[in-house]
């Protein structure tokens, strides 16, 4: 092993069956650094710079010499699950957050584990976690990381040994939230969202006192009960002038949605913070809203002032949200000559598909096109910013096919603007999904409240799939919002540099980081990973001395049986000129799948399959096809055993790994209908392994 391979010790546990299989983990702690300033050496924001442009001006490492690049060294994180932060470097210490909410500390240059800290998030909370126990980043300033823990805590640690020094619950942990985003901060204060809508809840975005933890201010997303006095926070006066009147029906029964559980930029030169709103909760608005109204402020750009959490200006991308159309994804502020005019300007490109270029200072549209296939609405009028929403796509009159979903035509994954380029660069991907109420649909506290039926007969395969998904990176040309070029292929988080590179990580059964030019996409290098690469890469130096650094490990996404393996530990993983680490090998093949010997009625089946596709394919796989990172449950030794499978099922007895009690949606005789389903399943699965067989 190379001195500067340092590796952390790995607590990978094997469970028979859960939905996030794995103990939060117990460790001592403690922390580093310097203030968000934007220093051309490190990466000290989430994004890079306040911008969040994710731009790296070091060009050592470029078209040039990227032949060159290998791992400099690696650190293994003591939990299998999902990874998705972007970390920080400050000051020569790399800060990362990573599944269940852990903090690691490395030298930046050696990999040396500085400190470890472990929020002891409860395994249960992963149930409330609509997609994976994972957390995109730590925020820094003033000598402390603040982390937003899975189940809802705001901590602050001291950045030099990790001490806790504040920790505040920003959530009423009784009702479902989580959070997964990454904290940003300014002016004094920490700024944090939450998670949830897909299971109930009502959004909000809060900042807090970045010294005590004490809260400054709230700004609910919709409007609460209108029987009930206002909230008393930052958003009343703009709830009650401007949200309401656009609401209708028993909304604030369901929570209503609105979740901030991404994007967070604070604009320095205009003094504004800007917040990207989540979706509906139920998705459909004929359910939540008596079927109409544009149900501000779901979907929207919201911009606040950071003081005191004031309404300044919204803009909403998607009008009386149905689709699962979270406005959630990065923005980033540029300035840009449009027309020849220079405009100070936010980016944004949603799940909606839509690539926004907004007057940042009012959050007039300046223009808005399409970048995938859109067919929920026509165009959107520039005079109005409104779009022009399709016949029939708030399916009031039957199913709607749409495209893009709710996996989005862009997602959470970070993008990168290069001001070499003039490109903006992201993943984007084309799909589409059947939109149709669920009949008889009731609020479940607790439960998965889309209030879409998404159950096995509820579209035939030609109506669900009507163009195969597709997926690639854009660069995109923000002036004239048009394309320039593509490069096919599914992959996770850019960064751009200024070596005129593009970085980004692909995700197999292992993975890869690939270095393209960013003028015109041509693959220049590649290196692969034992783990999947979904995050973002950062760049920073020490000693004059240019490293890529990134946190690797895929979620439980995924439905292809191909890629399914052993879980393996995260890891974090940096590159350099001339690096001499080895890094390890990549995973082991899952287990075979354990059909039992009973044979299930096909009634029994039918049952099952209905229930298992509403209460367990979120975590374990649509259709059980997995990755088996939580596991496959038709290879799970449960399987084989009536007793056992209901044991866990029903009592809870793995809830402290993420399998909680399902007593409360199911009982006994359901929890073996499913059984069945997956039964017949295994079977399948079973006949597949031995046709691959040698």
């Amino acid at each position: 092993m190379s001195t500067r391979q340092i590796v952390v010790g790995v607590s990978a546990v094997v469970a028979l069956m859960c939905a996030g299989c794995e103990p939060s983990g117990d460790r001592t702690s403690v922390s580093t650094a310097r203030d968000a300033r934007a220093v051309s050496s490190d990466w000290p924001v989430h994004g890079g710079t306040t911008t969040e442009q994710r731009f790296s001006p070091l060009a050592e490492i470029n078209v040039d010499t990227v032949a060159e690049l290998k791992p400099a060294w690696f650190v293994e994180v003591d939990t299998t699950r999902g990874q998705e932060a972007t970390p920080l470097e400050v000051d020569g210490v790399l800060y990362t957050t990573t599944a269940w909410s852990k903090v690691y500390a490395v030298d930046a240059k050696t990999g040396a584990l500085i400190w470890y800290y472990d929020p002891k998030v409860p395994g249960a909370t992963g149930y409330k976690a609509c997609c994976e126990v994972n957390s995109r980043g730590p925020a820094y300033a003033d000598g402390r990381v603040f982390v937003g823990a899975l189940d809802g805590r705001l901590i602050a640690l001291d950045a030099k040994t990790g001490t806790e020094l504040w920790s505040t619950l920003t959530v009423d942990q009784s009702q479902p939230y989580t959070i997964t985003g990454a904290p940003r901060v300014a002016k004094g204060k920490v700024f944090i969202g939450n998670a949830g809508a897909e299971l109930g809840v009502r959004g909000y975005v809060s900042a807090y006192d970045a010294a005590t933890g004490a809260l400054a201010w709230r700004f609910y997303v919709v409007p609460g009960d209108p029987a009930k006095a206002p909230d008393g926070a930052a958003s009343d006066d703009a709830l009650a002038r401007l949200a309401a009147p656009t609401w209708f029906g028993k909304w604030y029964e369901y929570g209503g949605g609105g979740t901030v559980w991404d994007a967070i930029v604070y604009d320095s030169e205009l003094d504004q913070l800007y917040v990207g709103t989540g979706n509906g909760s139920p998705w459909s608005r004929n359910l939540r809203s008596d079927g109409k109204g544009d149900n501000l402020f779901l979907s929207s750009v919201l911009a606040l002032d950071p003081d005191t959490g004031a309404y300044l200006w919204h803009y909403q991308e998607s009008p009386g949200e149905s689709w699962d159309f979270t406005s959630t994804q990065p923005m980033m502020l540029v300035d840009l000559t449009i027309a020849g005019a220079p405009r100070k300007a936010l980016l944004h490109a949603p799940k909606n598909g839509f690539f926004y270029v907004l007057d940042r200072r009012t959050g007039k549209v300046i223009s808005a096109n399409n970048f995938v296939p859109v067919n929920w609405a026509t165009h959107v009028d520039l005079a109005t910013g409104r779009p022009a929403i399709a016949a029939n796509a708030y399916y009031t009159d039957g199913p709607f096919v749409g495209s893009p979903t709710g996996a989005g035509a862009h997602n959470w994954s970070p993008w990168s603007y290069s001001p070499r380029t003039g490109l903006v660069y992201f993943q984007a991907g084309e799909s589409t999904l059947r939109y149709v109420d669920k009949p008889g649909w009731k609020f479940v506290p607790g439960g998965y409240n889309t209030g879409i039926d998404r159950g096995p007969d509820a579209a035939p395969a030609t109506d669900q799939n009507t163009t195969p998904p597709k997926a690639y990176v854009l660069a995109w040309d923000p002036v004239e919002n048009r394309e320039r070029w593509r490069i096919d292929g599914r992959g996770g988080g850019v960064l751009s540099t200024a070596g005129d590179l593009l970085f980004q990580g692909k995700s197999g059964k292992t993975g890869e980081l690939v270095a393209y030019d960013a003028r015109d996409g041509a693959k220049l290098w590649s290196y692969a990973t034992p783990n999947p690469i979904v995050s973002g890469p950062i760049s920073y130096a020490i000693d004059g001395e240019q490293y890529v650094a990134l946190i690797s490990g895929r979620g439980f996404y995924g439905t292809d049986d191909r890629n399914a393996h052993t879980p393996q530990p995260g890891r974090i993983v940096a590159f350099k000129l001339g690096g001499t680490a080895v890094l390890p090998e990549g995973p082991k093949p899952p287990p075979p799948a354990n059909p039992p010997s009973e044979t299930f009625r096909d009634d029994v089946v039918a049952a099952g399959e209905a229930l298992y596709y509403e209460h367990c394919g979120r975590c374990h796989g649509n259709a059980t096809r997995s990755l088996n990172i939580i596991p496959d449950l038709r290879r799970a030794p449960a399987l084989t055993n009536a007793e056992l499978w209901r044991t866990v099922v029903i009592d809870g007895p793995l809830a402290e790994r993420g399998m909680v009690s399902f007593s409360r949606f199911l009982d006994a005789a359901q929890a073996e209908s499913i059984r069945g389903y997956v039964a017949r399943q295994s079977v399948l699965l079973a006949r597949e392994e031995a046709a691959a067989a040698p």
